[in-house]
Formats: C-alpha cells, sequence, structure tokens
C-alpha cells in the first residue's frame, strides 16, 4: 500500500470515528448506517443498545440487482433507499439517526439519504 493510499484510509477513518462518536442508535431512535464501496451500497438499521440489526438493505441482494445494472451508482443507492425505508416501516420505524460512516455527504450517500426520507423515514 502506498503512502497516498494509507493517508487517505487514514483520514477515513478519523471521520469514520468522528461521526460515529456523535450518531447512537436507541430502540426509539436506530442509527441507519451506510456502507459504500466501488460495486455496490448497502444499508442497515442497527439498535446499538441491543447490538441488533433490525432492517438492512443490499444492492447485491437478487430483486435489486435485476432492476439496476450496476450497484454502485446512483440508481441503486436511490432503490437501496426506498427498500430500506418499506422495510423499516412494515417494522414500525419511523425515526432513525442517519450515520453516514465517515462518507461525505454527496453523490450515492445524498441520494440514498433522499430517497430514505420520501420513503418514509425521518431523520
Amino acid at each position: 500500500m502506498n503512502s497516498t493510499h494509507r493517508m487517505k484510509l487514514e483520514r477515513h477513518t478519523q471521520r469514520k470515528a468522528r461521526v460515529h462518536g456523535a450518531v447512537r442508535g436507541s430502540t426509539a431512535r436506530p442509527r441507519l448506517s451506510v456502507f459504500r464501496s466501488n460495486k455496490n451500497i448497502s444499508v442497515q438499521v442497527i439498535d446499538d443498545e441491543t447490538g441488533r440489526t433490525l432492517v438492512s438493505a443490499s444492492s447485491t441482494e437478487k430483486a435489486v440487482r435485476g432492476d439496476a445494472k450496476h450497484g454502485g451508482n446512483k440508481a441503486a443507492a436511490t432503490t437501496i433507499g426506498k427498500r430500506v425505508a418499506e422495510r423499516a416501516k412494515e417494522k414500525g420505524i419511523q425515526q432513525v439517526a442517519f450515520d453516514r460512516n465517515g462518507y461525505r455527504y454527496h453523490g450515492r450517500i445524498k441520494a440514498l439519504a433522499d430517497a430514505a426520507r420520501e420513503g418514509g423515514l425521518q431523520f
């Protein structure tokens, strides 16, 4: 790993720790955590008090893979945002704390958040 990549990884880790320190999920208001890779995007709604994942959605799911050509773009992020909002509403979850996991609130992360809000989640 070259020094530029190591520095980027360190900065991302610092941002992630800073964001995660400020955002905690509870039973009343669970945490919506986003993971983004170059090829896919996934989301989990987590209750940090019990350490359980309540709801999840990912672009690697078979139903989503059929809809989107590529799992790492804004269209896939929008689909995942709507999907996680539907599943959360089915479980009776309306409010969440958004954990962007150190990623900039831009592009796919913003598209996912906007779609989740349209789907009925409040954060």
